[in-house]
């Protein structure tokens, strides 16, 4: 993974990647500058802004280059001690930005908070999930440790308790 250069994306917490990847669909993906500025911009909204503070007060560490813009084969991820990525080449607009910005930051505080969290382990992903079930069952089949029988078993064995736990939010969003 390559690190971009230049002092401003370095002090407004945004890494670069150049991962080669395909892009998806037909829709033109945005320019890589103009997603760097939208990270940027996505950081002042209110929901992003809500769970940093939420992660710093709860003790997770919220390090300079949380964030970083890619090149990948998905719309976004998180990593244990990687930090998120957003995708450029797959984004198309701010909000897709914004919200896998805030689906991201989500996994970020369970992976912190939840200290025996286990991403290898199909129902701690899918707990970690804040969307519905079917949201939910996509985002855990592309977890290479989780098939898609696994999937669904591990979102079926967890979806009561998990759905209601709506933490760092006082209610689901």
């Amino acid at each position: 993974m390559a690190e971009g250069n230049g002092g401003s994306r370095a002090e407004a917490g945004v890494r670069e990647s150049s991962e080669p990847s395909p892009k998806r669909s037909s829709i033109p993906a945005m320019p890589h500058e103009e997603c760097v500025e939208g990270i940027r911009s996505a950081l002042k909204h209110p929901t992003v802004r809500f769970l940093r503070e939420r992660m710093e007060s709860a003790g997770c560490l919220v390090w300079p280059r949380l964030i970083r813009a890619a090149t990948c084969s998905s719309a976004g991820g998180y990593a244990s001690q990687q930090g998120i990525q957003v995708c450029c080449n797959h984004m198309t607009c701010q909000d897709e930005i914004t919200q896998v910005m805030i689906h991201e930051l989500i996994h970020a505080y369970d992976d912190c908070v939840a200290k025996n969290l286990n991403w290898t382990n199909c129902a701690h992903h899918a707990c970690s999930e804040e969307c519905v079930k079917r949201r939910a069952l996509m985002s855990v089949k592309n977890n290479p440790y989780c098939s898609e029988g696994a999937a669904k078993d591990a979102i079926d064995a967890v979806w009561d308790i998990c759905y209601n736990d709506t933490r760092p939010f006082d209610r689901a969003p």
